[in-house]
């Protein structure tokens, strides 16, 4: 049987991907490429993929319903879903509202559609995020918290999701888990991101802005570890119970909270490099620490994060001083 995976040309897309082909599975990855970030990169990436056997690709987007319609009626042998594919970043939805709606919100509901009319679809594993506890201070973060006070447009977005799956899992059954990633990084990881974006700034000796001092902690999960837990729940499919949808929401982090100042040190450690620092004000977008309950994914699938920044860090340094063609 074959996996739909929507976002493959992405950082956990990526990852994903080649977790599913190296277990033998056969997959059929949607990305529509965009410039969000360089292109080259997700390109390199799926040039990791195409080679292999058992995965297919189809340059769409995934709020394009007809395209995403056709694949799915082409391709009778799918059973599994995994949608990936989002506008990522939190801040940038203040500059492109409307690319968040358009991927995030629309680009789900197509999903939803499509879904609903596979036959013996086993279950749907969707991207929502830890943005979506908002201004929630009861630490860590559970599934159980109320996520009515985003602080972004991204995180509304991603809510929304949640939301509509909800629906579709009461009106017609679909078997879903939404998952909320915490502060994801690793090789081949996005340019936006902090520990990206400092890694270029230390090394070309450019100054790095911390927030409220570095005071500002999130809950660094490292890819590899994120990867497991996206298998681990693919292959537990929601139980359907009387009276109630089969749908869910698990957090997917590292149970641990770090202040991005030890970002910062792991940085240094592993470029042998200083960083040039300045502070500033923490924009009203961003929240001032996540740090992810996994107790409900652990129980699920044995889940159990153990990668540290101290390990993460320098595999992710390894691979960026390759991407870059950066000497030690």
């Amino acid at each position: 049987m074959t996996i739909l995976l929507t976002g493959a040309a992405g950082f956990v897309g990526y990852h994903v991907a080649e977790a599913l082909l190296a277990r033998g599975e056969q997959v059929i990855g949607l990305d529509n490429l965009n410039d969000y970030y360089e292109v080259r990169l997700k390109q390199a990436r799926l040039d990791r993929l195409t080679p292999g056997a058992g995965f297919a690709f189809h340059h769409v987007d995934v709020s394009d319903r007809d395209a995403v319609a056709e694949i799915t009626r082409q391709n009778k042998s799918i059973d599994r879903i995994v949608h990936l594919a989002a506008q990522a970043g939190v801040r940038h939805s203040l500059v492109d509202p409307y690319a968040y709606v358009q991927a995030n919100v629309l680009g789900h509901l197509v999903i939803l559609e499509a879904a609903r009319r596979i036959d013996g679809l086993r279950h749907l594993v969707y991207a929502s995020s830890s943005s979506v506890y908002g201004a929630n201070q009861a630490l860590p973060f559970a599934e159980t918290d109320r996520v009515d006070t985003p602080v972004s447009l991204y995180a509304a977005t991603k809510r929304a999701d949640e939301l509509m799956s909800y629906s579709y899992g009461h009106l017609f059954g679909l078997k879903q888990t939404g998952l909320r990633f915490f502060t994801v990084y690793g090789p081949w990881g996005r340019p936006d991101m902090a520990y990206y974006s400092f890694a270029k700034a230390i090394v070309a000796g450019d100054p790095i802005t911390l927030y409220d001092d570095g005071t500002l902690r999130r809950d660094f999960t490292y890819i590899d570890d994120i990867v497991a837990g996206v298998l681990g729940v693919l292959d537990h499919p929601p139980e359907i119970a009387p009276g109630t949808p089969p749908v869910r929401v698990l957090n997917i982090g590292n149970h641990r909270s770090e202040p991005v100042s030890a970002l910062i040190t792991a940085l240094e450690q592993a470029l042998g490099r200083r960083a040039v620092v300045r502070s500033a004000p923490r924009p009203p977008a961003d929240v001032e620490e996540t740090f992810a309950s996994v107790d409900a994914i652990a129980a699920l699938t044995g889940f159990a994060p153990t990668t540290t920044l101290s390990e993460g860090i320098p595999r992710f340094v390894a691979w960026f001083r390759a991407w870059q063609g950066i000497n030690s």
